[in-house]
């Protein structure tokens, strides 16, 4: 019998009330649950991982913060990952980019070649897109191998929050699609 693949599932945000966090998890309960893929669910917390700003003296005068070395590890110990991206004036939010900066000075290649579904959304028409596209633009740079990606626009139009599911069919099944390469990548 073999052994659950762990996926890391976490929001690329530390709002407490993150809808990148709620559709993050989705996606790892319908790859779990939806699509009966044997996995492990290992969720990620941003706010566990608040370190200083990183600059070059800091690391210079104080090494690499252990919450990113963390960070880092609970990427290695991954199988696969499905990240939600939130989107701040068109890009990365500033909790997540500083994560990420920290974790480049580990290895540039920040998500060690692990196979990822990207998503992002938001409260409006744009859904993120304008993350979710430097995300995709720069994965190949930071070693994300991309299976799959979905921007969901208008989260409280298209995910209802009682039932914590896409409620548009059409954006449910192309989160699924995602989530199937993603279970082909791992077997």
């Amino acid at each position: 019998m073999s052994q659950p693949h762990t996926i890391l599932v976490f929001a690329a945000s530390n709002s407490h009330t993150s809808i990148n966090r709620r559709l993050a998890l989705h996606a790892a309960r319908v790859l779990h649950d939806e699509l009966a893929v044997k996995v492990d669910i290992d969720a990620l917390d941003l706010n566990d991982f608040e370190i200083p700003l990183y600059s070059s003296q800091r690391e210079e005068e104080g090494g690499i913060p252990q919450l990113a070395h963390d960070f880092y590890n609970r990427i290695a110990a991954a199988d696969g990952l499905i990240v939600s991206y939130a989107v701040h004036n068109g890009h990365y939010t500033a909790a997540f980019k500083n994560i990420f900066d920290w974790c480049s000075r580990i290895d540039k290649k920040v998500f060690q070649n692990k196979p990822k579904v990207a998503l992002a959304t938001s409260p409006g028409k744009g859904g993120g897109a304008s993350v979710l596209k430097a995300v995709l633009d720069s994965a190949s740079h930071f070693g994300a191998d991309i299976k799959g990606s979905l921007s969901v626009p208008s989260f409280s139009e298209n995910f209802d929050v009682q039932t914590e599911q896409l409620c548009n069919p059409v954006l449910a099944q192309e989160l699924r699609t995602a989530l199937l390469q993603l279970q082909s990548a791992l077997i």
